[in-house]
């Protein structure tokens, strides 16, 4: 269950800019997205966390996903891998729509 909260909290953080699309609950949920996009790294760093302790299926790869891009800015600062982490972190980035919209249905599919 925490699996599918985090995915849902992630999802909303990588479609901030999109949410505004949806129609009649748009407005508050990207309001709720940008509140959460200064806890952005926070909230990979805790996903990341959350997808290792909780591992159960593709979800937990799902929310590594996620939160991998969530915490780009600090993946650098990782020692010995932090470069690599870095260009991994950086080319899923070019995707973070397409990442964010998997994450939010399969967070929803997650807690039903």
């Amino acid at each position: 269950m925490i699996v599918g909260l985090m995915l849902i909290i992630g999802a909303l953080v990588l479609l901030a800019g999109s949410l505004y699309l949806i129609p009649a609950m748009g407005k508050y949920l990207e309001k709720l997205a940008k509140f959460l996009g200064g806890f952005q790294v926070v909230i990979g760093i805790i996903s990341i966390i959350v997808a290792v302790w909780q591992w159960e299926d593709l979800y937990s790869v799902l929310l590594i996903i996620v939160g991998l891009i969530l915490a780009a800015g600090v993946m650098s600062a990782l020692p010995a891998v932090g470069k690599y982490i870095a260009k991994l972190t950086k080319w899923l980035g070019a995707f973070q729509t397409i990442i964010g919209v998997i994450a939010l249905i399969a967070g929803i599919l997650n807690l039903i």
